[in-house]
């Protein structure tokens, strides 16, 4: 059974920085797609960044040059790191991961796994 597990939300400034983390059980942690989700209140949820089995990665125009995704293979641990938060990064920040190719984040209904989520919050 696949457990993914989200951590380190919490609440920051503009221009702070957060890591999420996000722990994995139960999943071939070398397999096709890994990613990280968001889901503000009033919008859809929409794909942050996506990584596939070759470490290529796809962020949302949003996010480029301010997140960072990362994983600990040894740790089967996916990481984003976040800096100079804006406002509008604020939601519940979700883990998830597919066995599907191609590996995308432009829909959270291609993926299978999720995780519980991790609350950011960043106030102006």
């Amino acid at each position: 059974q696949v457990q993914m597990v989200e951590s380190g939300g919490g609440s920051v400034q503009a221009g702070g920085s957060l890591r999420l983390s996000c722990a994995v059980s139960g999943y071939t942690y070398s397999s096709t797609c890994m990613g990280w989700f968001r889901h503000a209140p009033g919008k859809e949820r929409e794909g942050v960044v996506g990584i596939d089995w070759d470490g290529i990665t796809t962020y949302a125009d949003s996010v480029k040059g301010r997140f960072t995704i990362s994983q600990d293979n040894a740790k089967n641990t996916l990481y984003l790191q976040m800096a100079s938060l804006k406002p509008e990064d604020t939601g519940m920040y979700y883990c998830a991961a597919t066995y599907r190719l191609p590996c995308g984040i432009g829909s959270s209904a291609d993926f299978d796994y999720w995780g519980q989520g991790t609350q950011v919050t960043v106030s102006s």
